[in-house]
């Protein structure tokens, strides 16, 4: 039984579990952040190739 309550009172899991969460959504965050950001510079750079010719 006293293992059983341990076991319940252990935390440890789920503060790793918590953090994976976190990053998992910064990660998906950053993602979609550079990709926009990706789409624009790739709309400058032909500009500016456009713009030499």
């Amino acid at each position: 039984m006293q293992f059983i309550r341990k076991m319940l009172k252990n935390e440890k899991g789920a503060t790793a579990i918590e953090y994976g969460l976190i990053a998992a959504l910064i990660a998906v965050a950053a993602i979609g952040a550079m990709s926009t950001i990706g789409t624009n510079l790739k709309g400058t750079f032909n500009n500016v190739a456009t713009n030499l010719k």
